[in-house]
């Protein structure tokens, strides 16, 4: 039970008072309830969000001529809206890519970042059935246009394949530039 003990004053400047303080609890009431709502995680409600969940985790990356030649961790960023993947390799090149379901554009998109001043933007994508792949251009060292193609596949359980390709003919033939095995860590 709440007691307030007001002396003094006008009778109406007490009720003014009291109408006060009461909106002020009542709205206190209110912001737990806005607050868990803003802290919902929309794209956890999105299907298509956990296309990539197979992926998470932190992975031994072989690169069929060294074993553990790299280092992965992919994680949820964002709310749960985007795929991050912190990526290193024996030599000291890094990268930070990321991944995320445009809702706007129903398809995937993805950046690579490295540490060698290289960025390339996958601009479109499906993910399905334990299987990714993301399309986009970028230029090659010596300046003509490529077309890059990812592809990541669930092998098995622990398991994941990743498949970097190139074109210079938009797609007519492929040329495989990467192709790396993902071990889980600790599966």
């Amino acid at each position: 039970m709440l007691r307030v003990v007001i002396s003094g004053g006008s009778r109406a400047g007490t009720t003014a008072w009291v109408l006060g303080a009461v909106a002020t609890v009542a709205c206190l009431a209110v912001l737990p309830s806005r607050a868990a709502a803003a802290d919902r995680q929309p794209c956890a409600a999105v299907a298509q969000e956990h296309g990539l969940d197979f992926w998470l985790g932190e992975w031994a990356v072989s690169d069929g001529e060294q074993p553990g030649h790299a280092r992965s961790d992919v994680s949820l960023e964002l709310g749960k809206c985007l795929i991050v993947e912190h990526w290193s390799d024996a030599t000291g090149h890094r990268g930070e890519n990321l991944f995320g379901y445009n809702l706007d554009s129903k398809t995937w998109n993805g950046m690579f970042a490295d540490n060698r001043g290289r960025i390339h933007i996958f601009d479109r994508g499906t993910v399905a059935a334990g299987k990714a792949q993301l399309y986009g251009r970028s230029q090659a060292t010596d300046g003509a246009a490529v077309l890059n193609r990812i592809t990541l596949v669930r092998m098995r359980a622990g398991n994941v394949e990743q498949t970097w390709e190139q074109s210079t003919d938009d797609g007519t033939t492929w040329t495989t530039v990467f192709r790396g095995e993902y071990s889980r860590v600790n599966p």
